[in-house]
């Protein structure tokens, strides 16, 4: 356990704290178990260590992590009861999913260690309700998302910036803050779409290292979570790649499964694995019962940061604001598929994406519409900007 403790404190001294991501204050951390899952690359890590030296006495916690050398001949629920035994409180444990009886011994945890506080994340693919023991009764998950504009712009610019409600961007009361401030929104809003959605963006070489990231996912995460063999990890890239010069579109289930050589079933399964994963998002039709919940409208890519790295040619302006207001948007709201516009939100209000020259005509007769214009820092009555979705989180 000491080597576990040293290995803790030699990352905790490398995590810069004057930043910290909008779920930390969503968390409610006296929770005697909590799950923070995410895509790889978002931050889970870092949210962690930085609540470690932030909120906690350093004698009372241990991190690790479960692909440690430490767990080929331990296990999981050992050091628990160790740590515990030896006045542990707070055992933070980090991509659990890579934990082959990971579910079970959560389980024990918490059953048989009432006074131990347990923080574990894991890979958005990972279903935290269909582990082989049943969890959900016991954890509280959370799921984290990738920076924000308004995050973005905090990291850059090292100050704190406000959240907004979608209800007072429509009323437009960002203006009154956004006229005292010196804050530019449009100088940072295409660095932002370049690159701003992972937080390692400041870190050099960023397309590569977000290109390693989309490999992880789809050689090893993936295929970890799913048992998939090496020829369907390779139909899994070509999905991906086939997607990424099309998007958005409505898909062909039939045709796409024909491409790449896969059945009908098995091209559903790699559909739910990229979503999950966080390569790509469904804009889906207005539920009407079950069924109509798979009916997908419109595929995406994840975030527009994706977009530059995976798409083969350079990425429509159109497609670009779309995948920033859906994703942006997704966090916190119901984003559905409109029949009069783009985008229908929390079954009440309707969106119409475009440039700064688009017109009110497609929103006109309708109640609850708005034109958002990309390209413009204010807006004036059903206009609004598109940069102030991103100070939704």
């Amino acid at each position: 356990m000491q080597t576990l403790r040293n290995k803790m404190m030699l990352l905790l001294k490398s995590v810069d704290t004057q930043f910290t991501r909008y779920l930390d204050q969503e968390i409610d951390w006296s929770s005697r178990m909590t799950a923070i899952v995410g895509a790889r690359g978002v931050g889970k890590t870092t949210l962690i260590l930085q609540r470690i030296l932030n909120h906690h006495q350093l004698q009372e916690v241990l991190y690790v992590k479960v692909d440690d050398l430490y767990f080929t001949e331990n296990k999981l629920l050992d050091l628990a009861i160790q740590f515990e035994a030896t006045g542990g409180k707070y055992l933070f444990i980090d991509e659990v999913h890579k934990y082959p009886n990971w579910s079970q011994e959560l389980k024990d945890i918490y059953d048989y260690i009432p006074n131990l506080t347990v923080v574990f994340t894991g890979s958005s693919i990972l279903d935290i309700y269909k582990g082989n023991a049943d969890l959900s009764r016991r954890v509280v998950t959370y799921h984290m998302h990738g920076l924000s504009f308004r995050e973005y712009m905090m990291m850059v610019r090292k100050e704190e910036l406000p959240v907004f409600t979608l209800e007072q961007v429509l009323n437009h009361q960002y203006q009154e803050w956004l006229l005292k401030s010196d804050l530019r929104p449009l100088m940072h809003f295409k660095h932002y779409i370049e690159h701003g959605y992972y937080p390692f963006f400041q870190e050099p070489r960023f397309p590569d290292r977000l290109s390693n990231v989309i490999n992880l996912i789809l050689e090893v995460d993936i295929p970890q979570f799913a048992g998939l063999q090496a020829g369907t990890i390779i139909k899994l890239k070509t999905l991906l790649y086939l997607l990424s010069k099309n998007v958005p579109f409505k898909p062909n289930a039939s045709k796409l499964a024909e491409l790449i050589r896969v059945s009908r079933p098995v091209f559903a399964d790699l559909m739910v694995f990229l979503e999950k994963a966080g390569l790509t998002m469904s804009l889906r039709n207005p539920a009407e019962g079950i069924k109509s919940l798979r009916k997908v409208e419109k595929l995406y890519l994840q975030n527009a940061s994706l977009m530059s790295v995976i798409a083969s040619n350079a990425p429509d302006i159109g497609n670009i604001r779309e995948t920033f207001f859906m994703n942006q948007l997704q966090v916190k709201h119901q984003v559905e598929a409109s029949s009069n516009a783009d985008f229908w939100i929390d079954g009440q209000y309707t969106f119409e994406i475009g440039g700064k020259n688009k017109t009110q005509k497609q929103i006109q007769g309708l109640e609850h519409a708005f034109v958002v214009k990309d390209d413009i820092e204010y807006g004036e009555g059903r206009v609004i900007p598109l940069w102030a979705f991103g100070m939704l989180y």
